[in-house]
Formats: structure tokens, C-alpha cells, sequence
């Protein structure tokens, strides 16, 4: 066993290379407990929630297609569930009866833009712009809006983040993503959603897609046999005395309030 010794010159050395090395390691901890403490969390959008009842959120992304409203409520209705459609200001346009028609089976109509700009592209005044247009073709036609905000393609910065938050938005992500839109069998959609769930988790599907409505009956009373009840966003989320953590789970502080009034 060789045995290697340091002369005076490169002990000190060593010692400075270590002393770096310790201090660069404490640095980017300290960087890293910074970057996901709930302070900070104003910058990640709420992607579930911690609940200790078995409620999750049933959401629809509408923005192109319209082929299905109808047969999603009558299912929806079936299983007792209440789901927050995201619609963008151009839906809105082209498909006021179907927006109606959700709000009016008691479903929260909510904000998913205008026009389904990429936010990380624009400026934050052409996001307020958009953000706001979309608002008042929301309450045109239903009367009002929940102060939720979905951005196009799930995208966002902190820059975003903030302007949204801004406008008095609660930003919604999801934790459990369909991926209807790309086509899935109704069997592929059912078991990539039931295996996905757990408590306090936001479902994310589309309207007009080819499968969706064919998966949905499934989904619903398998989740309602396991005893899973399905309420609105802004029934699930809390509204105040809240944290976020690094993942964008939602936790629950002392007295917190859970719905908009």
C-alpha cells in the first residue's frame, strides 16, 4: 500500500481546494432550500392539492374543437360531478351556447387566454390584454368568471407567474394529464387517469377530442367506486392561509379558507 505525502506547498493547497469545495456545496444548498421554500412558491402555479377528504377536479381544456358539450354534461351529471372548464376567449366566440350550457349545468367557467398565445412569448401587457379579453367574453355570456387562470400549452415563467397574480388570477396547472388530445384509445385514457389519481389531484382533459366522452363514464365510476368525489377547482383549492411546495401541491395552513364566494 503506497502511502503519499504532501509537502507543505500542496497541503495548502488541498486545504484551499477543499475549503472551495465546502463552500460552494453550502452555497448551492442554501440556493436550492431558497429556490423551492414556500416564499418563493408565488412563482409555481398550483398543480394539486393536499386534501385529507378523497376530492379531486375534473377540468377541460376548451379552445378548438366543440363536438361533444352535451354528452360531457349528461356524464358528468350521471356521476355527480361539478368540473371547471378552462375556455379561451375565441371559443367563447365561436361556441356561446356550449359555454352557456356548461355554466348553466353548474360547471365554473374559467380563463385559458384569448387567443392561445404561447404567455412566455409575449409581454406582460399583451398577457393582461389577453387575459382580460377572454374575461369579458366569459361574463358576456355567463355573468361572471372564477378568478382562475390556465395557460395556453401549460406554459409559463416567473415573469408570467406574476403578471398573472397580478391581476388577482389563481394559476392552474394539473397533475394528472389525459393526453386525449393525442389520439389515445378510450381504454388507454381510463387506465393513464385512474392509475394517476390520488387525492387532491387536477385532471386535466379536452373537449372535442375523438375519445374523451367514451372514456369519461369509465373513469368517473371507477374513481366513484373507490370513493372519490369530484368538485370544482375553486371548491378544492384553498383560498387563503396557503403554501405551495417545490411540485405545485397546494398545502393547507391554519384556518385556511377553501371556496370563493
Amino acid at each position: 500500500m503506497k502511502v503519499f505525502v504532501l509537502n507543505r506547498k500542496q497541503a495548502m493547497l488541498y486545504s484551499f481546494a477543499c475549503f472551495l469545495l465546502i463552500s460552494l456545496l453550502l452555497i448551492n444548498a442554501k440556493d436550492a432550500a431558497t429556490a423551492f421554500s414556500p416564499a418563493d412558491a408565488g412563482n409555481i402555479p398550483i398543480y394539486s392539492v393536499e386534501r385529507e377528504d378523497k376530492s379531486i377536479s375534473i377540468t377541460f381544456d376548451a379552445a378548438w374543437e366543440d363536438g361533444d358539450p352535451a354528452d360531457i354534461i349528461a356524464i358528468l351529471a350521471k356521476y355527480n360531478a361539478r368540473a371547471t372548464i378552462f375556455v379561451t376567449g375565441d371559443f367563447v366566440d365561436r361556441c356561446p351556447e356550449s359555454v352557456k350550457a356548461f355554466a348553466d349545468a353548474g360547471h365554473e367557467i374559467a380563463n385559458h387566454s384569448d387567443a392561445h398565445p404561447h404567455p412566455n412569448k409575449i409581454s406582460a401587457d399583451a398577457l393582461k390584454s389577453d387575459t382580460a379579453l377572454c374575461d369579458e367574453k366569459i361574463k358576456a355570456v355567463v355573468g361572471k368568471n372564477v378568478p382562475l387562470y390556465r395557460a395556453p400549452y401549460g406554459e409559463y415563467n416567473d415573469s408570467v407567474v406574476k403578471t398573472i397574480r397580478e391581476m388577482s388570477y389563481t394559476f392552474i396547472q394539473w397533475d394528472v394529464d389525459s393526453l386525449d388530445y393525442k389520439g389515445l384509445s378510450t381504454a388507454e385514457i381510463t387506465d393513464r387517469v385512474c392509475s394517476r389519481v390520488a387525492p387532491g389531484s387536477i385532471v386535466l382533459f379536452h373537449n372535442g377530442t375523438e375519445n374523451t366522452a367514451k372514456a369519461l363514464p369509465s373513469i368517473l365510476k371507477k374513481l366513484s367506486d373507490e370513493g372519490y368525489t369530484f368538485l370544482p377547482i375553486s371548491e378544492m383549492i384553498y383560498q387563503d392561509n396557503y403554501h405551495i411546495d417545490h411540485t405545485g401541491r397546494q398545502f393547507a395552513n391554519e384556518n385556511a379558507i377553501t371556496s370563493i364566494d
